[in-house]
């Protein structure tokens, strides 16, 4: 249930429980949401505020059905008049506080559950969603006392478990991060994302037991969606490990299908919006524009596609004296709802939009910056989509597009599962068509911003590391420092699923990995086409 991820919120049954008392007619609305029939319970929601607009109780109701279908503004404004109609009410605060988390608006959900906690101390579902909270602003420490704290008091919680599991691998506790994912499975065998979190560590390698103890849980009945394509997942990871190419694309294609039947991506939507961009962002377009926006030289975007070496890209430069390692943002796109109709409205904003847009970045982006280093970086990969906006509102950032042989980055986003975002992955034609738009872009931006971008080639910095960090270095403004050669020392937390690979040394099995599995790429060649071929470069034509 939308709240429900964060121990014993399941509102509607709660509610239910407990709802004797109520107009007949939200209790047939609690039951219907209760049996997941949204739009029964809708208009009986709306009915009864229509009588009775100050019954805060179904306005939290209303709330969850709001957010239930990814209403999330909705559910945090009818929330908002809950809890202003009544301060004390904490049921809603809670779902106020999950609401703003799910928002990536996690400072503005930890100063709710500080309310909440004052009046609910002892509650450890409040507790679990301060921890996951706190480490979304990179408060690790605290993230994993509260979870200790959680696990005290609730220790049957897999979910919680592994989520515990999920901080400790951040801040590279690794053993006790795979002890935490083992005690979730040990919990409930079930569970598809602590194996897949297991497999997902790229170090650990499945046992004859483990891989019975997968197909076990897959072939029983019941087994929740989310559970069997984590599953596939997994097993797909351990079946490559042993050379099972075959049988292992075979449950990445099973994850991969089940997974698309929950997500709605258009290739040709993507393709319109880079068109668009195109059409915009012309050198008299930018040109008009020189001198504008906010001029602070912070932040260092690194972006491109996922899986393409931009976790290395950010070790390397966080390895510096100069340089903070920070997280995927999600500061830029939600940025981009600022303006109208974008991209089609980028022309339309004025000196003080560019500005104030910029300025607002860096505030922010300020909360999860915990050192006194000038510099920071924001890697969220699909930043190329807003490079042409980073551009106009940050012109002082400097720009890093890490980029990876577009068969072996695909395939590993094709046997990736990502906890949000990246609906064009789950399948192998629109991995293409979407790592094609994104080379389309950006050598595009080449052509009327030459030198703007620094492009990292990945196979270049494997076979020619020094050089490629001195260049990136370089780029970038910095003096060469020995400690960006021996990144893997660096001690930082590391959000993203390369988070043991950077701990290592640099190593060229990335470069090959989807060789074995060549047979079954087909569609993913023929929609990258000329790409493939031009490889490092853009197509000639472009």
């Amino acid at each position: 249930m939308f709240l429900g991820v964060c121990m014993n919120t399941l509102t509607t049954q709660s509610w239910l429980a407990r709802a004797g008392a109520y107009h007949p007619r939200l209790i047939r609305a609690a039951m219907a949401m209760n049996e997941n029939d949204l739009p029964v319970a809708e208009p009986l929601l709306r009915q009864h505020l229509k009588e009775d607009p100050f019954d805060v109780q179904a306005i939290r109701l209303f709330a969850e059905l709001a957010g239930r279908i990814g209403r999330y503004r909705d559910a945090e404004n009818l929330l908002r008049r809950a809890v202003e109609l009544a301060p004390g009410f904490t049921p809603a605060r809670a779902n106020l506080a999950l609401v703003l988390y799910r928002q990536n608006r996690p400072a503005e959900a930890i100063a709710e559950l500080n309310l909440v906690l004052e009046e609910e101390p002892d509650n450890p579902g409040h507790a679990n969603l301060q921890a996951a909270a706190m480490g979304r602003i990179g408060e690790f420490d605290e993230a994993i006392q509260l979870y200790e704290r959680v696990l005290e008091q609730a220790p049957n919680q897999p979910r919680v478990w592994m989520s515990f599991g999920h901080m400790l691998k951040t801040v590279g506790r690794l053993a006790e991060g795979i002890a935490a994912y083992r005690k979730a499975i040990e919990v409930m065998p079930t569970l598809g994302e602590a194996w897949w979190s297991l497999a997902n560590l790229k170090t650990v390698k499945f046992d004859d037991a483990d891989i019975a103890a997968m197909r076990a849980a897959l072939e029983q009945g019941g087994v929740a969606k989310e559970d069997r394509f984590h599953l596939d997942f997994a097993l797909g990871k351990a079946l490559e490990d042993r050379g099972e190419a075959e049988a292992s694309f075979a449950h990445y294609a099973a994850a991969n299908a089940l997974r698309r039947t929950e997500l709605k991506y258009d290739a040709d939507e993507t393709t319109r919006l880079v068109d668009r961009l195109i059409e915009i962002a012309t050198p008299e377009f930018f040109a008009a524009r020189a001198g504008l926006g906010c001029d602070a030289p912070d932040p260092i975007f690194v972006l491109g596609m996922p899986r393409a070496g931009s976790t290395l890209v950010e070790q390397i430069l966080s390895s510096h004296s100069l340089v903070e390692g920070t997280s995927e943002l999600p500061d830029i796109p939600a940025l981009t709802r600022e303006v109208r109709a974008y991209p089609l409205g980028l022309p339309e904003l004025a000196a003080p939009d560019l500005a104030r847009l910029g300025e607002e970045f860096l505030k922010r982006s300020r909360i999860q910056r915990k050192t006194d280093r000038p510099f920071f970086i924001d890697k969220l990969p699909n930043n190329w989509l807003h490079a042409v906006y980073i551009m106009m509102i940050l012109p002082g950032a400097k720009i890093v597009d890490a980029r990876r042989h577009p068969l072996g980055c695909c395939f590993s986003n094709f046997k990736q599962h990502f906890a949000r975002g990246q609906a064009f992955s789950y399948g192998l034609e629109d991995m293409g068509r979407y790592y094609a738009d994104y080379v389309r872009l950006m050598a595009h931006l080449d052509r009327v911003q030459p030198g703007r971008v620094h492009r990292v080639i990945y196979e270049n910095m494997v076979d020619h590391t020094e050089a490629e960090v001195r260049a990136l270095l370089d780029y970038c403004g910095l003096a060469f420092e020995p400690a960006c050669l021996e990144f893997h020392r660096t001690e930082r937390a590391v959000r993203t699923p390369s988070s043991e690979q950077v701990r290592r040394p640099i190593f060229r099995e990335g470069t090959e990995a989807h060789v074995p599995f060549e047979p079954w790429l087909g569609p993913l060649k023929t929609a990258l086409g000329e790409v493939l071929t031009a490889y490092p470069q853009a197509p000639a034509a472009w």
